[in-house]
């Protein structure tokens, strides 16, 4: 099937938020709820939300300030759609509209860094993170233990 790419969030394109946040659960992400979701994806410079037979089956979001740095966050494939590339190719759009920041950054889930890692990505040295849930973040690997 033909998948139809969308790159704003607008009147004509609108969101079913609930239906994003299914996405994420399911992707899997974690919960993020449709009212978190409907804020920062207004806050993000660049969309993507891919749609197969009208189901949304992938998303993600670029932060960008136009020209220093855009930080390329929340990509999301149905499991249905996982393994067929569509990862591949929203991180990819994402990148093309960051063109022209100074960096791009990507934060990634603990043991997915070898999939970035053949985008292009490279392993930061000296990123640093405050997280809400410091011990959940630890356990996960997100950020070492002092």
């Amino acid at each position: 099937m033909a998948l139809e790419w969308r790159h704003a969030i607008d009147a004509v394109n609108a969101v079913d938020w609930d239906e994003l946040s299914r996405l994420y659960e399911i992707a899997p992400l974690g919960h993020k709820p449709p009212e978190s979701l409907k804020q920062v994806y207004a806050a993000s410079l660049f969309k993507c939300l891919v749609y197969e037979d009208g189901r949304l089956v992938g998303a993600g979001r670029a932060l960008a300030d136009g020209l220093d740095c855009s930080y390329i966050c929340d990509v999301a494939v149905h499991p249905e759609r996982q393994g067929t590339g569509l990862g591949r190719e929203i991180v990819a759009a994402l990148v093309e509209r960051s063109r022209g920041h100074k960096k791009i950054i990507l934060y990634a889930v603990a043991g997915k860094e070898p999939f970035y890692r053949k985008l292009g990505f490279r392993r930061m040295k000296t990123a640093m993170a405050i997280f809400r849930d410091e011990p959940l973040a630890i356990a996960r690997g997100l950020v070492e233990e002092d």
